[in-house]
């Protein structure tokens, strides 16, 4: 009888265990399964350079959302993004890309407006800043010394 109550306490145990990795595999994988429904909103954008998806979506720096799909369309890119139900975007909202850190990953930064109109699911963002390309400004920002160095030279 002994027997079966150890049996069966280790039975439980790696039961409990099993369902314990099955839940933390969904988690950490970020897998929708515990998600609630968001909806989707677009944004055009110049250059994205640097953007994937699965990048985060963040107002005043709280997690709202993810990209959930990059494409381009007539020479911009297209960024769709899947925001969290209680979050309410006004149509004035301003999207820029941004960059964690000096090397960071980038994520799209929302700025809030000032309209009474929010903007429905599937709807678009209007106004939006392109990626900053960090070795763009420090090439500029390099050649523009040599120019001037040679040019006060001469």
């Amino acid at each position: 009888m002994n027997r079966i109550n150890i049996e069966t306490g280790v039975g439980i145990f790696l039961i409990i265990g099993f369902l314990c990795l099955a839940y933390l595999s969904v988690k950490l994988g970020h897998i929708g399964i515990f998600e609630t429904k968001q909806y989707p909103v677009k944004a055009y954008f110049t250059s994205i350079t640097g953007l994937k998806e699965g990048a985060e979506v963040e107002i005043a720096g709280v997690k709202v959302g993810k990209v959930s799909k990059i494409s381009l369309e007539n020479d911009r890119a297209l960024v769709e993004m899947l925001l969290n139900p209680g979050v309410k975007l006004q149509e004035d909202s301003i999207a820029s890309i941004r960059t964690k850190g000096i090397i960071g990953d980038k994520y799209i930064k929302i700025s809030p407006g000032g309209a009474d109109e929010v903007i429905k699911p599937n709807g678009l963002l209007t106004e939006t800043e392109s990626s900053i390309e960090i070795e763009e400004l420090v090439s500029k920002y390099i050649f523009e010394k040599k120019e001037n160095g040679k040019q006060t030279n001469e």
